[in-house]
Formats: C-alpha cells, sequence, structure tokens
C-alpha cells in the first residue's frame, strides 16, 4: 500500500492518478494505470485481439466487441423515449435523438451548412474537395459518394430494379421512375418563371427557357450557325454531309 502525498489517501496505484506514470512509448501519451496504456498501445499496434464468432470482425477491447455482437442478437436496449425506436448501441440512440432536437453539431469550416451526423459531414466536405474515393472496378469512372457508384455499376450489370407499377418499363434509378411516372399522372412541377408553360421534366423546363434567353449552345463545326437544341443541329448537318435520312 501507498500513502498519497497529496491527499492522504492509501491505494495501490492511487498515485497513478496524479503522476500518470504510465507513458507510450509511441506518442507519448500518459496512463493511470498499465492496463490503460495496454489498451493505447493497440492504436499503435494494430493488434485486435477480440473476435467476433459470428462474422470474424476483430476489435480492440472487449466492449466493442461486445456492442458489436448486438447486431447479431438483435438486443436493441437503447430505447426512444420520444417514439418506439430502439438501437443497440447508446451512439446510435444520441444520433436519432437529433431527429427530435433538430442539434446539428457538426459544422463545415468552409461553408454554412452543418450536420447531425460526423459521416454526412465527411461527404459534403469532397463538394469542397473534390475527393472521389470511389471508384468503378469495370471503368475509369470515381465517385464521391458510395451510392452514385452503386446506381452507375447498374450502366455495366443492366439491373434495373425501380419498376413501373403501370406499365412495364424497369429503370435503373430511382429518380428516373419519378421521371416516367409523371408520363402517367400529368404532373409537370416545372415551372417557367416568364410564360405561363409548365413541364415533366427539369430538362425539358431548361430547353425551353432558351426561347427567353435566346440561348444556342449547339455550334456547327463547319459553319457559323448555332442551334437551342441538338436535334435541330442533327438535321442542319444534314445540309453538309448529304445525308438524307
Amino acid at each position: 500500500m501507498h500513502s498519497c502525498g497529496q491527499c492522504g489517501n492509501c491505494f495501490s496505484y492511487h498515485l497513478n492518478i496524479h503522476t500518470d506514470t504510465y507513458k507510450g512509448t509511441e506518442c507519448g501519451s500518459c496512463f493511470q494505470s498499465c492496463q490503460a496504456l495496454a489498451l493505447h498501445e493497440r492504436i499503435h499496434s494494430g493488434e485486435k485481439p477480440f473476435e467476433c464468432s459470428v462474422c470474424s470482425k476483430r476489435f480492440t477491447r472487449a466492449g466493442g466487441l461486445a456492442r458489436h455482437s448486438r447486431i447479431h442478437t438483435g438486443d436493441k436496449r437503447y430505447k426512444c423515449h420520444m417514439c418506439d425506436m430502439a438501437f443497440s448501441t447508446s451512439g446510435s440512440l444520441t444520433r436519432h435523438m437529433r431527429v427530435h432536437t433538430g442539434d446539428k453539431p457538426y459544422k463545415c469550416h468552409m461553408c454554412d451548412k452543418v450536420f447531425s451526423t460526423s459521416g454526412s459531414l465527411t461527404r459534403h466536405m469532397r463538394l469542397h474537395t473534390g475527393d472521389k474515393p470511389y471508384e468503378c472496378h469495370m471503368c475509369d469512372k470515381v465517385f464521391s459518394q458510395p451510392g452514385s457508384r452503386n446506381s452507375h455499376m447498374r450502366v455495366h450489370t443492366g439491373d434495373t430494379p425501380y419498376k413501373c407499377h403501370m406499365c412495364d418499363k424497369a429503370f435503373s434509378r430511382s429518380e428516373h421512375l419519378d421521371s416516367h411516372m409523371r408520363v402517367h399522372t400529368g404532373d409537370k412541377p416545372y415551372k417557367c418563371s416568364v410564360c405561363d408553360k409548365a413541364f415533366s421534366q427539369s430538362g425539358s423546363l431548361n430547353t425551353h427557357m432558351r426561347v427567353h434567353t435566346g440561348d444556342k449552345p449547339y455550334k456547327c463545326h463547319m459553319c457559323d450557325k448555332a442551334f437551342s437544341r441538338s436535334g435541330y443541329l442533327n438535321r442542319h448537318t444534314r445540309v453538309h454531309t448529304g445525308d438524307k435520312q
């Protein structure tokens, strides 16, 4: 037993509370016990001695394994007192509570946007940095979000999981199905701010706006003519090629 000269208490390891005797060799961080230092050292060594018996995922701490195991057991001990949702970890509940409180503690230091989760901020930052870490393994395209890459992969696989329940058409992306459904509903949410015309597709509105702006982005590379639509340019090009189709 040791008598503490700072507060008079007598404990086996109590002195470490004041002295932080145990110092890491890699980064110099100090800890109050050899056990705490041993846990910290795994950050540097990469050691993960705790393995999940179901999926073989490994963890540096027993607590991390215990929290992970709830994914497999379905244990959701953390209940939201404002709705009927339950979660397997306290962190998941904390993040969920921001739905009710509106709290957005993660702030972008490059613009004025704020986010409720660190992951949302990380994804947002790629707009500023231009980082695109998700690569397509079948072509040279890269994406900033995993969902964008997953949608792109359907170009290669031909998968069309979004089915129209009113006809036999199917689409690779949900927004394409949303656009198609307006054929059936007649909805035209895209309104011209200059005249009273409305359109079912945003692209159709953009094309229409050239009537008002006079913009002609499609240039003939064989003469000085320009057109507001690609179809007009294609028809004009036949004047030069002689194509009569």
